[in-house]
This record gives structure tokens, C-alpha cells and sequence, in this order.
């Protein structure tokens, strides 16, 4: 891989910045940065499973939320991304109850056709109930995605618990159960 130097003197820094494969700070990438981001969240807490999770959505709104470019769209749990490219997809679940439940799961789950649904990403937290009161657990999982079709290739996110009695918290002010969509680069 060859090595080319860029002479950053200019910004007011002294030096010289490494791109990769003789290309400049315009051709490798650097210019842009990240060109779409945004966080949704679960906005009321609901019980036991949903899939997928297809009421009380919304996009991050209070607390001066930051997003950058486009946003997603959702209809009926239904997230379709404003452009192609490679997305970063983060999916954090908070769950409560006043038992045991054994496996409280957060699934991302993708379509390349718009119609059949597989589980991309999964993780699991259990609660093993410890006070007289709610015990809480979380899990999170992360899965990169190749949007090469907006109307084909779309995501949903759901929760699988073991106990019915479980709750997935939702708050409308601050985020607990909570989407993130960070697109990283070109598909």
C-alpha cells in the first residue's frame, strides 16, 4: 500500500497526514465524514414480546438531539434507510421485572426483499430478581449492513422474553429502549 503525504500546514497545524494508497484528503473519504446518523427510541414501556416492536416510536426529539443528514423513515416497526450505503445499526433494550425471566432478547432483524425477515443480531440479558422491586437488565447488539436497495433492504428490531411478565422500558424524554443508524460509507 503506497503511502502519499498531505501538507496540513495551511490549517494551522505542522506536519503531514498518511492517506492510503496515493490518495488525498478529497479522494479518500475524509471529507465528508459521517453523512447520516440518528437515534430512535421506544417511547412506552409495553410486556412480553413484540416482533416487531411496531408502536410508540419516535425520532430522538428532547435534550438538544444531535442527527446528521436524511432521516429514517418508520411505518409499522418498519425502518427504511434514506440512502444507500453501508449502515451501522446499534439496537439497546432495557427490560424490568419483579421476577426471574431467563433470557430477555434485543434481535435486529433485516429484509433484502421487503417481505421475509432474518435475524441479523442478537443478545440476550436475564434478570434474576434480587430486591423486593424491579430488577433491571439491558442488552444490545450491533450489526453492519449493506443498503444496496432503500425500497428492498430495510430493518426491524424485536424483543423475545422469556417470562410474559417482562417489561421493555420506554421513555419519551431520555432514551432506555433506544435505535441507532449511523451510515459509515459507500455499499
Amino acid at each position: 500500500m503506497a503511502l502519499s503525504k498531505i501538507d496540513i500546514s495551511k490549517a494551522g497545524v505542522t506536519g503531514t497526514l498518511p492517506v492510503a494508497n496515493g490518495g488525498t484528503a478529497l479522494t479518500s473519504g475524509f471529507v465528508n465524514g459521517i453523512t447520516q446518523a440518528q437515534i430512535w427510541r421506544v417511547t412506552a414501556n409495553f410486556t412480553g414480546d413484540a416482533q416487531p416492536i411496531a408502536s410508540n416510536l419516535e425520532a430522538v426529539d428532547t435534550n438538544s438531539p444531535g442527527a446528521v443528514g436524511s432521516a429514517m423513515t418508520e411505518s409499522s416497526g418498519i425502518f427504511t434507510f434514506p440512502s444507500t450505503g453501508i449502515w451501522l445499526i446499534t439496537a439497546n433494550g432495557e427490560f424490568y421485572y419483579d421476577g426471574d425471566s431467563r433470557y430477555n432478547q434485543m434481535i435486529i432483524e433485516v429484509t433484502t426483499n421487503n417481505a421475509s425477515y432474518s435475524e441479523a443480531a442478537k443478545n440476550s440479558a436475564g434478570i434474576a430478581h434480587s430486591e423486593s422491586t424491579h430488577t433491571y437488565s439491558s442488552a444490545s447488539c450491533q450489526h453492519l449492513l449493506d443498503v444496496t436497495d432503500t425500497a428492498n433492504v430495510k430493518v426491524r428490531f424485536t424483543v423475545s422474553v422469556s417470562n410474559n411478565s417482562t417489561t421493555t422500558g420506554g421513555e419519551s424524554t431520555y432514551n432506555r429502549t433506544h435505535f441507532t443508524f449511523v451510515r459509515i460509507g459507500d455499499t
